[in-house]
């Protein structure tokens, strides 16, 4: 990496500094130079495909969604160097105070991505039954099999995975982030907030971005707060002629939404932690379970996974819900 930035793009590097991982193969660097500094992306070939992000970056882009800038670009090793959008992400900023400030800041970013982003010739996979099902299969496999050493029964399994794939393939279709939550959200002086982690962006269900922010695996909010936010929101897709259907069933699609989510979601940190050796995702998991037991009891027709999560999961969490 630095031999391309030294030799290739004749850059002079003052520092270089890791500036952070994330749940995938990448790996991210800072560097000072005498033009300025800049965040130099590492994907690994073998691992990790930059064209993606280079393509979605460039549909965001156009569609006023603060995005990083790509000043340079070696895709056939997997290097990037790109706009620096600071160290301070919506998590590490997010209090009672500033979170109406900020999540406003975040919806409007999200309008805009799904109201301005076209779909037509965008190049973007849609959400559809077999990812839906593979995603939901990660928690089958990793949470309640490799981690926890317990089955699913396969009439609740059949029954939960019917509802919910349903539920997603039935609501208006748009672009979808797929990761728009506190972290890959960043605080900036200008045009906040910066978006990041856009790369597998899809075309998919409208409220899966949106149950993403305010259900945040990271960052929890009283549910009073989470509906008022849902609302209005809900509201503004309305006035904008982007969703026609009751409050009732937006709050239905949003909730089931995020239980295919949190579902994944706790899949993929137990992955994290036995396949990648990442333990600390394990901490986000009660949180998770937390928000998947909520929505469990509150329809009935997962009244059986509801019982089988009392029964053998949560006391293992001590989750509450």
């Amino acid at each position: 990496m630095l031999d391309w930035l030294e030799n290739d793009l004749l850059l002079t590097i003052n520092c270089c500094e890791p500036a952070s991982s994330d749940a995938s193969f990448r790996r991210y660097f800072r560097i000072r130079t005498p033009q300025g500094q800049f965040i130099v992306m590492d994907a690994p070939p073998l691992k990790e495909n930059v064209e993606p992000f280079i393509k979605i970056a460039d549909l965001l882009a156009r569609s006023n969604v603060k995005v990083p800038a790509i000043f340079h670009q070696n895709p056939s090793e997997g290097f990037l160097v790109l706009e620096d959008f600071g160290t301070q992400c919506f998590l590490d900023q997010l209090t009672a105070g500033n979170a109406t400030a900020l999540y406003q800041s975040a919806l409007d970013s999200l309008f805009k991505l799904q109201r301005q982003t076209p779909l037509q010739n965008s190049g973007l996979s849609g959400y559809d039954e077999p990812l839906l099902e593979r995603e939901l299969a990660i928690f089958d496999e990793w949470f309640l099999d490799k981690l926890l050493g317990i089955e699913l029964p396969e009439h609740i399994r059949s029954s939960i995975h019917t509802v919910l794939i349903d539920s997603a393939l039935e609501q208006p279709r748009l672009c979808v982030h797929r990761d728009f939550h506190s972290r890959n959200l960043m605080v900036l002086n200008e045009d906040s907030p910066g978006v990041l982690d856009f790369q597998d962006a899809v075309i998919g269900p409208i409220t899966y971005d949106l149950v993403s922010l305010l259900r945040d695996c990271y960052i929890a909010w009283p549910e009073q707060q989470v509906e008022a936010w849902m609302t209005g929101y809900f509201q503004r897709l309305s006035h904008a002629g982007l969703i026609v259907c009751s409050r009732a069933q937006f709050k239905r699609w949003f909730d089931l939404m995020g239980l295919q989510r949190h579902l994944k979601a706790i899949g993929i940190f137990s992955r994290l932690h036995l396949r990648d050796g990442k333990p600390d995702y394990l901490k986000d998991i009660p949180r998770t379970l937390n928000y998947v037991m909520t929505q469990a009891q509150a329809y009935p027709e997962f009244s059986d996974f509801s019982n089988f999560l009392h029964s053998q999961v949560l006391p293992i969490y001590g989750v509450t819900a």
